[in-house]
Parts: C-alpha cells; structure tokens; sequence
C-alpha cells in the first residue's frame, strides 16, 4: 500500500495509515464519556486524531513515541484538518521505516551542527567566542540541543526543530550585519544562538513532546539565564580573566527581550540594536516556517487559497498551480 503522508491528506478521506504518536491525552466530554485526543505525526507534519467512546484499555495499549496504525477519517475544524479515528492498533518499530517520521535527518543534523560551530568559532570578539565554546565543548548540552523541538504544536515543532530554527536566525543576522555597521554582529550571532536555548529544558521530548515542570513554572526565558551564568562561569574559568559584565547584560537582554512585546510574554522589550534586530528576525522564521508548514498542510484541494486559520485570523494565498496561464 502507497504511503500518503499528512500533507497530502484531504477532507473526508479514509486513512489507514501508520503514523508516530506525539501526543495523547484521555478526556471526557459533558456526559462523562472518555475520548482519546492525539497528535500522530510523520515526516511532513502533525494532525489531531480524535477517538470517541475510547476506554482503559485502547488507552492503556500504547505510549507516546510509538507508533499506530490508525484507520479513520480526515475533516475540517475550525479550519484545521483533522481526523476522526475509528480504530488503533500498536505497530512493531522493526516494521516501520523510520525515515517516513524524521523531518530532520541524521545526516542534515551533522550539517547543521557542522555550520553551527563554522559560525560561532569564526567570531572575532574572544570573550563571546570563549562562551561559545563552553556550550559546543558540552557533550550533553550538544546532544539535547540538537534534539529538541523548538515549540510543541507550533512552529519547528520537530525532533531538531529547534537547531534548525536557530540555524536559520544566525544566518538571518550574518546577512543584516554588514547593512547596520553601528550594530555588534558578533553579540547578535551569539544572541541568535542562545535566544532560545532554555527549552531544552523547557520542553520534554524524549518521548512525548510536553512542558517539563520547569518549563511550566519557569519558561524558557528565565531557565536560559541560569544556563547562561553557568556558561559564563566555565568560560571565565577557561580563560582565567573576568567576563565582560556588559557583555553579560547584553546577552541577556537578548533573551529576556526577544519576543518584542509584553503581551507576548516578554519581561522586557528590546533596548538596544542587537536585541530589537534579533525579536525581528526570529519572528520573521517562525512566521515563515508557520506559513509554509499551513500551506504544505492544507487540505482545501486545488483551491488557490487555504481553509481559514482562526489563529492567523486569514486565510493564505497559495497561488494557482500555473500562474502562468
């Protein structure tokens, strides 16, 4: 059987697929009756999977981070496609070609950690090359970082999302740098770097992807400052001179000020070159990343436009298949 992936899903099609369980969640509805609430996944993206009048044992039968073989069928809500699933059955790993559920290889996570270490060891300024180094030289922190998701459901929210994420922010700041002399280009690659360091503690993801209870009374935010006095401390005790306290302050500004807004959960707004160009430019990924993934996702058929998207408050114009004609 011809594998169709969730990208290619439309609405009100039968689905007899094997996909990766990201997420499941037993709830129940006003009469009391329990349902099963998933996230399956595989390579092109995620869809929600409903199951009604589940019970204890289909709950019990598996965890996340396996795999399902789900028979159901796709629908519309609230513009989102998702599917209603009639039965789940638990797949063995060994009969599952992994590559079908890896948004981001092994091969392209060497790439990019290979990039990652060409970009912060050509910097030119010692003290943030020195910090950079105590993170790349952590094994356990590399191992992580290269892991994590960036986000849970929404943007780069995949197993080396978030190097992938951060990838694209640095070298987003190494192609403005050189158009904004008065800016510091070195503390704004290394701010690309760090801004959002902290959810790999933030974020489970070693099976099912969930807040951990740091993530959930801390954030991300605020863990990336321990995290960062922790590295500033290796660093000064590598180099055996005191760190720059400006520096410091600068770097963490950065963090604390990068989601641009208070209403965005930023304790503070950016107040300096680096730190406003960083909001913008990490904005301007996650943004796109979320337009495309919408738009390789949706299941409005030849339509030029996608179904509306009531977190967007729009629709997306996709475009006619020959814009030429």
């Amino acid at each position: 059987m011809t594998r169709r992936f969730i990208s290619q899903l439309g609405e009100g099609e039968s689905v007899d697929q094997v996909f990766l369980t990201l997420q499941k969640q037993t709830r129940s509805n006003r009469n009391g009756n329990l349902y099963l609430q998933l996230r399956l996944a595989d390579r092109t993206g995620s869809v929600t999977g409903m199951l009604w009048n589940a019970n204890e044992k289909v709950t019990e039968m598996f965890e996340c981070g396996e795999y399902l073989r789900v028979q159901g069928t796709t629908q519309i809500y609230n513009g989102v496609l998702q599917m209603i699933v009639n039965r789940i059955d638990p797949v063995v790993q060994a009969d599952v070609d992994p590559e079908d559920f890896v948004t981001v290889t092994e091969k392209e996570i060497e790439t990019l950690t290979t990039r990652l270490r060409e970009m912060l060891r050509g910097m030119k300024n010692f003290p943030l090359r020195n910090l950079a180094d105590c993170f790349l030289m952590d094994e356990e922190f590399m191992r992580r970082f290269c892991k994590a998701p960036a986000g849970i459901k929404n943007h780069h929210a995949f197993h080396g999302g978030l190097l992938q994420h951060v990838i694209n922010v640095m070298e987003l700041a190494q192609d403005i740098s050189p158009r904004y002399p008065e800016m510091d280009a070195d503390l704004l690659l290394i701010g690309a770097f760090l801004h959002d360091v902290g959810k790999i503690e933030e974020l489970g993801y070693e099976r099912e992807f969930e807040y951990t209870d740091a993530g959930q009374l801390l954030g991300h935010l605020v863990i990336a400052q321990s995290m960062l006095d922790e590295k500033v401390a290796e660093a000064e005790k590598l180099s055996g001179e005191t760190f720059p306290r400006e520096l410091v302050l600068r770097i963490k500004h950065m963090i604390l000020s990068h989601h641009g807004l208070y209403e965005y959960g930023s304790p503070k707004v950016p107040m300096t070159l680096e730190a406003l160009a960083l909001h913008y430019l990490d904005s301007l990924d996650s943004k796109m990343h979320t337009f495309t993934q919408l738009m390789a996702e949706d299941a409005s058929g030849d339509s030029g436009w996608t179904n509306y998207h009531p977190s967007l408050g729009r629709k997306i114009f996709k475009g006619s298949a020959n814009p030429e004609g």
